[in-house]
């Protein structure tokens, strides 16, 4: 739609420049007759001409006829809406119609775009986490970078209300999703969520800044005045300004009796059509004989209803109010009064500030005075202050002297005095010698100029003169002045020749004032809201001025008159600029050389009634005394109302083919007015709505189903006010819209995804349903059978799923190609795939619900168009090697969505998907089985059993994979049970064996270490053993994970390689604690060397006192017992150090306690009978005392620490150390069971 402020009228206004012959007799406004377009050929040209050029010039004549008759119709046609517009009498503008919301633009889409992807690129302020940058992300590329978002926009059906929906459907399904977060509800997340999505949508936008002006479509939607509706039918027609004008001057809409007078004529004449119907019998054709009496019947009590609505309504007292109202100017064609109420124009609103200058240069003829005297001047505007010149002496008279002044008087008045100095002692004034009165104004010239002053009766200067410039600057407000003649209907009503001053009051509004001298206020003032200037023709009758020219207006005719046409000239451009109106006048000169030229002048000259040729005043009134009933209304109307369409559809509202409030009036207004039938309305409506539909715009369905309803009630003769006349006409129409209503029903619910995206219009889809229901019953009572409704449903459906793989696999860019590659296809397989699962996503999102009647239908319409991806899917795995197991993810992907659908999960694609997995996954877990047993065998043979994490390397490994493969099982989530229950027992048992051979293979390297370590002090539990513990006890926890099944067979698996490990972890602590015994018995062994009673025992007694009475010899006895304790300790802290679990360190560490006390207790108890010697005495105290404590630090509870082979232990070393203390005093050298601190470490 063009916008209205542009230089190009909605009627199709041409270019200044473009010459249009001015002589038409058929055109009936104007001078712009088409017929003067075809001009004859020159003289020199051959008279000889082609066949093809004479039959161009056939056709351009024809085409030019054809649009002369169209546009007398729509003329015609307009003078009807007029009458309708002014003097309604049936129809009120509807207040409860649904508001449309503002449509979005390709460039206000690419500007939202840009404001959601600054926020995603972090270029916003807005603060926001990172679950709502997901959503705008997801929003952002599943929706606002969708084709089908931009087919919507592009078919003006989308508004920001629809984006705002979306998104707070796709938000409201994450936040429903989230887990509770307790004090913060859902509700204030979804609050806080759309408050931040309306910032970003908003972008950098100053909400307070408003817009300056509003244009015709942001207004459309309210209750609109009588000018507003003029305005919006003129647009609506291609109607000029100034045809309007003159129509609404020459139809006196203005008259309220006379639209009175003129509705009972048509309703006179309306009713002797009807009379002359019934005596001629020249009826319509009906589908039946019967209607013919019913029709004259239907005319009368039309004509009737009309005769008591016009009775209803009141007498009007005179005509509508004049009052000129302050408006904003109409020089852009849009509806800015907005409100009932405006301004007055009042005389104080208009204010005009003049700045005088005055210069005196000098005063010539001066004789009264002696040259020696001192003479001055003065000037003063009259109301204003008195300024002075300089003095001079009276035989040079000169000053230059520049006086400035402020004045609100377009008219001023100037005083300009001469005055003498008085020489007198009693004289109280000087002498005034002359003075000069000016009323200049902004026109008057700017130099300097001689002016006469008056003189006093006996004065010698008569011809004193004085040289002055009065410069009167013309404020920015005030655009042209001057005098002018002057003749209106409302101002200035008698001709006479007035200062008028065109003045702007703001930026819209202009005024013509008169003004009086010496007045600040205007006179009169006439608003130019409305009018429209051109030069005219002189006026009979009217006395004064020489050229004329006219400002005409709905209701009024102002006529100006200047002596000079250079005058006329500025004043017609100025006020051309204030009118704003579209057509630029052209000075009579100019046109009359135009035609001498053979030129065409502009086609919407507005030559005012009154300056009409008799021809074109002929035209015009044959358009407002048309008679209306003898016009073919049906034929007229569906003009009137697709043209009111098509300016609807183009408005900037997401209308979806609804009018609006008073386009509704209108066309209400006008069909009961003239007589347009019901029937016939809605079948123009119907067939204008799906021309537009099929040119894929949006149209509610809804408003099709009112009409087709209508008129199906209409044609069956189930009408709610009773049986009514059908013609055979309505019929047939009605027949033919209705296949076209159902082949265009088929093809939006075939096409759904894409007429109806996002399931925008909102419930749209399931209205369409409906339509389609109310189309396939025969008639208005008998419903079709659920069934039938539902097959034709299924077969729509079952296209669709075609069509919209097919638009998938072309936006995808997937083409089958034999002979890519194998990993080229699978990775197209998965995008396609991953696509696939968002439109059967959106599907149920935006679309179930409209097939809620027929749930499913919707299953099988998934499956039908996952069926067509299966043919692509298989193609691509059966390509795919033998052992690659890169088609596991598409499993996966797929499986992940269909088994949470209650009605795809094990449906047919579902079933088929298993099948063709099944074989891949036994033969994976096979290779799997066997990949892992060689690894376990391989693994063990080169087992350095170094620590890796909580075992070897070999176990790490093992316990890995078992676990991978288990995860990547439960990954896929088998959805038939029994398979999936056979999958984890196999797996279970699987890692039940594979454990066994792990703890057999560890056991047996543990025996084969423990039978190469050495028996002596100097043995040291190694890291590898370690390892084999820690090995262990990592495998008794993977088994808990690894090895129990969920059902009742845990026993089956999981016990038997607990006793296993359990077992192991025995032998392997009871291996250990024979090899620490072992240790111990070789250092008893050594003690018993000193047995009393032996050959060897005597000799080292001997020995050893001969020795010491000449050395220090050391004592072989602690000796032994310092290596055997720093064995004992060592081998506890890499124990404790290397092992990790602590249940198993303290069994090892209780049982080789409670072992090394019970070796002590048997090697004393086989000595029963001797006594011990010093050095067993003390190696065995220090050995046992030292064991004790270290054991205790290890955490040995006391229970252990004291059992009885210590106390017998403990009881003989004490009885032993009191008889050595009797016999060899000091020889223990402080060594003693006792506690003390003071014996060292």
């Amino acid at each position: 739609m063009l916008d209205p402020s542009s230089s190009e009228d909605s009627g199709g206004e041409i270019d200044e420049d473009t010459e249009v012959p001015k002589d038409s007799p058929q055109k009936p406004l104007t001078s712009s007759g088409q017929g003067g377009k075809h001009k004859r050929p020159p003289a020199d040209q051959p008279q000889a001409e082609s066949h093809s050029v004479g039959d161009e010039q056939k056709n351009e004549k024809e085409r030019l006829q054809k649009e002369e008759a169209e546009r007398k119709s729509k003329l015609q046609i307009y003078v009807f809406v007029l009458r309708c517009i002014a003097y309604p009498f049936n129809a009120k503008q509807p207040t409860d119609m649904a508001r449309r919301q503002q449509k979005l633009n390709k460039q206000q889409l690419q500007v939202v775009k840009d404001h959601f992807l600054a926020f995603l690129n972090g270029e916003t302020q807005i603060v926001a986490d990172e679950a709502f940058c997901n959503a705008v992300r997801s929003y952002y590329e599943g929706f606002l970078n969708s084709e089908r978002v931009s087919r919507m926009v592009q078919s003006g059906g989308c508004s920001a209300c629809d984006f705002r929906d979306v998104f707070k459907k796709n938000i409201e399904r994450r936040v429903r999703s989230l887990p509770e977060i307790d004090g913060l509800s859902k509700e204030t997340v979804l609050s806080s969520w759309i408050a931040k999505y309306d910032a970003i949508y908003r972008g950098d936008e100053d909400l307070r800044r408003q817009p300056q002006r509003m244009h015709l479509s942001a207004v459309s939607e309210l209750i609109l005045s009588k000018e507003q509706l003029y305005e919006m039918f003129q647009l609506i027609l291609g109607i000029k300004k100034f045809e309007h004008q003159l129509l609404y001057n020459a139809c006196q809409l203005d008259n309220v009796d006379e639209q009175a007078a003129q509705i009972r004529r048509e309703l006179d004449g309306r009713q002797q059509l009807a009379e002359r119907v019934a005596k001629e019998r020249k009826y319509p054709k009906f589908v039946s004989k019967d209607m013919e009496a019913m029709y004259i019947e239907e005319l009368r009590s039309s004509v009737n209803l009309l005769m008591a609505n016009l009775e209803s309504l009141p007498v009007a007292k005179g005509g509508p109010d004049f009052k000129q109202k302050l408006k904003r100017s109409t020089m852009n064609n849009s509806f800015l009064d907005m409100g009932e109420e405006t301004e007055f124009l009042s005389k104080s609103d208009v204010v005009l500030s003049f700045t005088l200058e005055i210069v005196i240069v000098e005063v010539q003829g001066l004789k009264s005075v002696a040259p020696n005297r001192i003479v001055y001047c003065t000037m003063e505007v009259e109301g204003g202050e008195k300024l002075q010149t300089d003095q001079a002496e009276a035989s040079r008279p000169q000053w230059g002297t520049q006086g400035d002044f402020m004045t609100t008087h377009p008219l001023p008045m100037i005083k300009v005095k001469l005055f003498t100095e008085s020489t007198g002692v009693l004289a109280l004034e000087d002498k005034e010698l002359g003075r000069v009165i000016l009323n200049p104004t902004t026109n008057g010239p700017k130099q300097a100029e001689l002016h006469k002053m008056v003189v006093s009766k006996n004065s010698q200067d008569s011809e004193l003169k004085i040289k002055l410039a009065v410069r009167m600057d013309k404020p920015p407000n005030m655009k042209h002045s001057g005098y002018l003649y002057a003749l209106g209907q409302r101002v200035w009503k008698r001709w006479k020749r007035r200062y008028l001053v065109l003045v702007q009051v703001s930026q819209y509004t202009f005024a013509m004032c008169s003004y009086r001298e010496r007045k600040s206020e205007p006179h009169e003032l006439m608003q130019l809201e409305g009018y429209t200037v051109d030069y005219s023709d002189p006026q009979p009758g009217l006395q004064g001025g020489r050229v004329f020219f006219s400002a005409v207006k709905e209701g009024d005719l102002v006529v100006f008159a200047s002596d000079d046409e250079q005058d006329r000239m500025l004043w017609v451009q100025a006020i051309y600029r204030a009118t704003g109106q579209s057509y630029k006048p052209v000075p009579p000169t100019q046109i009359q050389r135009q035609n001498c030229r053979g030129g065409n002048p502009q086609p919407d000259a507005p030559i005012s009634l009154l300056s009409l040729d008799r021809s074109q005043r002929q035209g015009v009134e044959d358009l407002i005394s048309a008679v209306p009933c003898r016009f073919d209304h049906a034929a007229l109307f569906p003009m009137l109302q697709k043209q009111t369409l098509q300016h609807r559809m183009n408005d900037s509202f997401s209308c979806l083919g609804w009018f609006s409030p008073g386009q509704v009036f209108v066309l209400d207004e006008y069909c009961a007015r003239y007589g347009v039938r019901g029937c016939h309305r809605h079948l123009s409506y119907l067939r204008d709505l799906m021309e537009y539909s099929e040119n894929n715009t949006l149209v509610d369905p809804t408003l099709l189903h009112y009409s087709y309803a209508f008129c199906a009630s209409h044609i069956h003769g189930n009408r709610p006010d009773g049986i009514g006349t059908v013609t055979e006409e309505e019929r047939e129409q009605f027949e033919d819209i209705r296949s076209r209503l159902l082949s265009l029903l088929d093809n939006q619910i075939i096409h759904f995804r894409y007429c109806f995206p996002f399931g925008r219009p909102d419930g749209a889809l399931k209205a369409t349903l409906s339509l389609l229901e109310r189309v396939l019953m025969m008639d208005i009572t008998t419903p079709i059978p659920p069934e039938e409704m539902k097959k034709m449903v299924k077969k729509c459906l079952e296209k669709a799923a075609l069509i919209n793989y097919s638009q998938l696999t072309q936006y995808a860019q997937i083409e089958a190609d034999a002979q890519a590659a194998p990993e080229k296809r699978l990775e197209d397989m998965m995008r396609l795939g991953e696509l696939c699962i968002e439109v059967l996503q959106q599907n149920d999102e935006h679309h179930s619900e409209a097939f809620s009647w027929w749930p499913e239908m919707m299953a099988e319409h998934a499956e039908t168009f996952l069926s067509l991806y299966t043919v692509d899917m298989d193609g691509a795995l059966q390509v795919q090697p033998v052992d690659s197991w890169d088609s596991f993810p598409l499993f996966q992907l797929l499986n992940n969505f269909l088994r949470f659908d209650p009605h795809l999960c094990n449906g047919m694609f579902h079933k088929h998907l298993q099948d063709l997995f099944i074989p891949l996954v036994v033969r994976y877990i096979d290779l799997m089985e066997s990949s892992i047993a060689q690894s376990i065998h391989r693994g063990f043979q080169q087992e350095t059993w170094q620590s890796v994490n909580n075992g070897s390397a070999t176990s790490e490994d093992l316990f890995w994979k078992l676990d991978a493969l288990q995860m990547f099982v439960l990954d896929l989530h088998w959805p038939e049970p029994e398979f999936a229950k056979h999958l984890e027992q196999r797996l279970k048992l699987m890692a039940s064996d594979m454990m066994e051979a792990c703890v057999k293979r560890t056991k047996a390297a543990f025996d084969s270490k423990m039978q190469k370590a050495s028996k002596a002090t100097d043995f040291r539990v190694s890291l590898s053993v370690c390892t084999m513990f820690n090995m262990l006890m990592d495998a008794k926890k993977q088994c808990a994970k690894l090895c129990v099944l969920d059902s009742g067979q845990e026993q089956q698996y999981h016990s038997k390689i607990d006793v296993l490990i359990d077992d192991a972890f025995k032998d392997m602590i009871s291996s250990m604690v024979t090899k620490f015994a072992g240790v111990l018995d070789g250092v008893l062994s050594k003690l018993s060397r000193y047995d009393e009673g032996t050959f060897f025992s005597s000799i080292l007694s001997f020995t050893v006192k001969a020795a010491a009475k000449y050395v220090d010899v050391p004592k072989p006895g602690m000796d032994l017992a310092d290596t055997y304790i720093t064995f004992v300790r060592q081998n506890q802290d890499i124990l404790r150090d290397r092992v990790n679990e602590e249940m198993y360190i303290e069994k090892l560490f209780d049982q080789w306690y409670t072992s090394s006390m019970k070796g002590v207790c048997a090697w004393l108890t086989d000595r029963l009978d001797l006594q011990l010697h010093m050095y067993q005495l003390k190696t065995l105290i220090k050995i046992v005392k030292k064991t004790y404590r270290d054991f205790r630090l290890q955490g040995v509870l006391d229970g252990t620490l004291n059992n009885k082979s210590y106390e017998t232990v403990y009881n003989r070393l004490t009885v032993e150390e009191a008889t050595m203390a009797v016999k060899a005093g000091d020889g223990l050298q402080g060594i003693t069971m006792r506690d003390s601190d003071e014996e060292d470490g």
